[in-house]
């Protein structure tokens, strides 16, 4: 049906069979709640078309007081459920409920569901303590971020460093945490900032930059927590990190020129210690080699002392027992070593013996391999036939001092002792 219509809105009778098909009569519902709200207040209902101001007697409608209790009486009720219901609330796992009176601290809740006094009278705040909150000192965001008041720092031998962290710290206690600190970023960046200026103004600058660098933060965040408990934070610090630690960037050139002079310094003695390593040993070897071939060579010359002082002894012995015989033993000895360290073959010419024996094949032997104590050739000297001396490659046999068949049976037991 179109709004144009002029029956819209009317209840005429060419609506009734239509099986009420059509929109709501609006001034119907209107009158309707009219009605209702005039029996709310006591009043009579409207009838016909009059005003509303009053019964068609002109009078004042009475007021009843019971009806109207009961509906503002319902009201009440159904807003003072709802207060009382605004009081509960829900504390996660990971947090603390902390209840306060009148803007006061009254209590601290666990976690679950919990309800308070609804507000104004009683209020709630919920503190996460297992979230790990960061702040960041001497940067901010990126270290190319500097924050220079933060970051630059006096060392202990006078020198300015350039220091970026980060501290890392929880909650321990809600109600110090909400309640003795009105910022507890701004309080863990101070009480971090002092503790590292103090740390860093005791040490050297190149323990701060290079090797000292984990404990310098180690005790950075001993140090920090020392300060946060003194002010009662209930800030517990989980960690703190040391993101750069540089000199300023106006001497960073020649810093890198001494720090690459230093390495060149250390490289080179790594380099004169390994050479070190290398020679010492070898010259501790070959002097231990040494004394090992001089004590050989002691204990040798001194054995060999020994050895010819006892045979000594013994041939004073045997000398003092049969000293001719002994004496004659000891020149016919010496003359063989004398005569095998010569090429000459000596000929008796005195001897009275028609054969001269001369032993080839031992000459022969003796010329390829010369050795001390090889046999003597001796001769039976032919008559007449004068002594001569003749040159030869050979070792000689030793001569013989004694005279005739004497001389030529000790001269055969000579040469069959040197065979032996």
């Amino acid at each position: 049906m179109s709004l144009n219509d002029p029956k819209w809105g009317k209840g005429g009778g060419d609506n009734r069979g239509d099986g009420n098909q059509g929109p709501p009569d609006l001034e119907e519902l209107w009158r309707d709640f009219n009605r209702r709200l005039s029996g709310m207040f006591g009043r009579p209902p409207i009838r016909g078309g009059g005003s509303g101001d009053g019964g068609g007697d002109g009078k004042l409608p009475e007021f009843n007081f019971r009806q109207f209790g009961g509906g503002i009486g319902l009201i009440a009720a159904f807003a003072a459920v709802i207060w009382l219901a605004s009081g509960f609330y829900i504390v996660d796992a990971s947090q603390r409920g902390i209840v306060l009176q009148f803007g006061r601290f009254q209590e601290a809740t666990d976690p679950g569901l919990r309800w308070r006094l609804p507000y104004p009278i009683q209020s709630h705040e919920l503190v996460n303590l297992t979230g790990v909150r960061t702040v960041e000192i001497g940067y901010r965001g990126s270290e190319r971020n500097k924050v220079l008041k933060e970051a630059l720092m006096l060392t202990d031998d006078e020198n300015i460093v350039n220091i970026q962290f980060a501290v890392q710290y929880i909650l321990k206690d809600p109600q110090q945490y909400l309640f003795n600190n009105r910022n507890a970023d701004d309080s863990v960046i101070q009480a971090a900032e002092t503790a590292v200026r103090e740390i860093v103004g005791k040490s050297k600058m190149d323990f701060v930059l290079y090797e000292g660098r984990e404990q310098v933060a180690a005790n950075a965040q001993k140090l920090t927590q020392e300060i946060l408990d003194r002010y009662a934070t209930g800030i517990q610090v989980s960690k703190v990190t040391m993101q750069n630690a540089q000199p300023p960037e106006q001497v960073q050139a020649a810093f890198d020129d001494a720090v690459k002079a230093g390495q060149d310094r250390e490289r080179q003695k790594n380099e004169g210690q390994a050479y070190a390593n290398d020679v010492i040993p070898r010259a501790r070897g070959a002097a231990s080699r040494l004394i090992e071939e001089a004590e050989a060579y002691k204990g040798r010359v001194v054995a060999q002392a020994e050895g010819d002082a006892s045979r000594f002894k013994q041939v004073y012995t045997e000398y003092a027992k049969a000293p001719e015989v002994t004496r004659q033993r000891m020149y016919i000895e010496t003359m063989q070593q004398v005569f095998s360290n010569t090429s000459k073959v000596m000929v008796d010419s005195r001897g009275s013996g028609s054969l001269l024996y001369l032993p080839l094949d031992k000459l022969i032997q003796n010329t390829a391999a010369p050795a001390p104590g090889a046999p003597v050739a001796e001769v039976a000297p032919q008559a007449g036939r004068p002594a001569a001396a003749a040159e030869s490659n050979v070792s000689p046999p030793r001569v013989d001092a004694l005279s005739g068949e004497a001389r030529t049976r000790e001269s055969i037991r000579n040469r069959e002792r040197g065979e032996r």
